[in-house]
């Protein structure tokens, strides 16, 4: 006659039936602690407090991961399987209210003070230079292409003259489909280059007064340093507004109005900046609604003139009739 089986149960009753090991178990439920933190806690020698960590890990109740030069160690009672979870609380019911146990609690408060006290005293005594430190050690705009993870990942994305495809690299990572236009053909070879090993970036060639896209066909626009090049600004502002749907949002980047007149000579711009007042004007009358404007702060390496944002929304009810004939898709890479 075959033996029954042995409960898979019973082999965790070994782990558990010493004290030292329940009263780790109780301080690494919610938490990770290295080995001297639960020493200090605990009031018993590293080897000890090692030897447990060790048979803890080996029964699958805890695990241990590096950071830096420590080993910080948490419970995984996620991982064990129902009846040994019933088997804990049976343990932990008996384990909570021992001495031992509330001097743990007690200690660990101590100990959880010191780690906050720590990073407290670091931000009271760098703030200060703290923006120097983080750019040391991560950049000075490590935040910019951070931000944009707030995009919607359904959403479909125009870049509005997009040049050498700079902001459609950037968004491609976190939306649905990005859709780059471009009258220039030199620039649009530019940007199939850059983005040729992205496959949700459409490349089209088309003019921004007769957008090669469908009338609410986008979630969001760009359109950035583009404007002052546009004989008509207008115009470009009520295609941007055809082709986002009903409450779809347009970013607009452009100067303030400054006198560099050499600029059209040497750059091809037509106008020399745009005031708050016209582009609400523009806006509004293209359709938008829930209009923001603010200056940008300057860059102190920067040789042009400031910049501003713009952000709106397409009113539901726009009147978006165009002169222009519906174009066709274009071309696509």
């Amino acid at each position: 006659m075959l033996a029954a089986a042995t409960p898979a149960v019973f082999a965790h009753l070994p782990v558990l039936a010493d004290l030292t090991r329940s009263r780790i178990l109780l301080l690494l439920e919610d938490r990770e602690l290295t080995v001297a933190e639960l020493c200090a806690v605990m009031q018993i020698p590293q080897s000890t407090a090692s030897r447990h960590l060790k048979a803890l890990a080996a029964g699958g109740w805890a695990a241990a991961r590096a950071e830096g030069t420590s080993r910080l160690y948490s419970g995984r009672r996620d991982a064990l399987d129902a009846a040994a979870e019933r088997l804990w609380q049976l343990v932990r019911e008996q384990v909570a209210d021992t001495p031992s146990a509330l001097q743990d609690g007690r200690r660990l408060e101590r100990v959880l003070r010191r780690r906050r006290s720590a990073s407290r005293q670091f931000f009271t005594t760098s703030a200060g230079r703290w923006d120097q430190l983080r750019a040391e050690l991560f950049g000075d705009s490590f935040h910019l292409p951070a931000l944009l993870a707030l995009l919607d990942p359904h959403w479909i994305v125009a870049d509005l003259g997009c040049g050498t495809g700079q902001i459609a690299e950037a968004l491609a990572p976190w939306v649905r489909r990005v859709v780059a236009v471009d009258e220039s053909a030199a620039m649009l070879q530019a940007a199939r280059r850059r983005v040729r090993a992205l496959a949700n970036v459409e490349v089209r060639r088309g003019a921004l007064e007769a957008l090669p896209i469908d009338d609410a066909a986008l979630d969001a626009a760009t359109c950035a340093l583009v404007l002052h090049h546009l004989p008509a600004p207008a115009r470009a502002l009520a295609e941007a507004a055809r082709v986002l749907r009903p409450g779809g949002r347009l970013l607009l980047a452009d100067m303030m109005p400054h006198d560099r007149e050499a600029y059209r000579q040497q750059m091809g711009h037509v106008w020399l900046g745009f005031s708050e007042a016209e582009i609400r004007r523009y806006l509004d009358d293209a359709g938008f609604e829930g209009i923001r404007f603010r200056p940008l702060p300057p860059d102190p390496r920067a040789q042009g003139p400031t910049l501003f944002v713009a952000t709106a929304a397409r009113r539901a009810a726009a009147a978006l009739s165009s002169t222009a004939t519906t174009p066709d898709q274009g071309e696509s890479r």
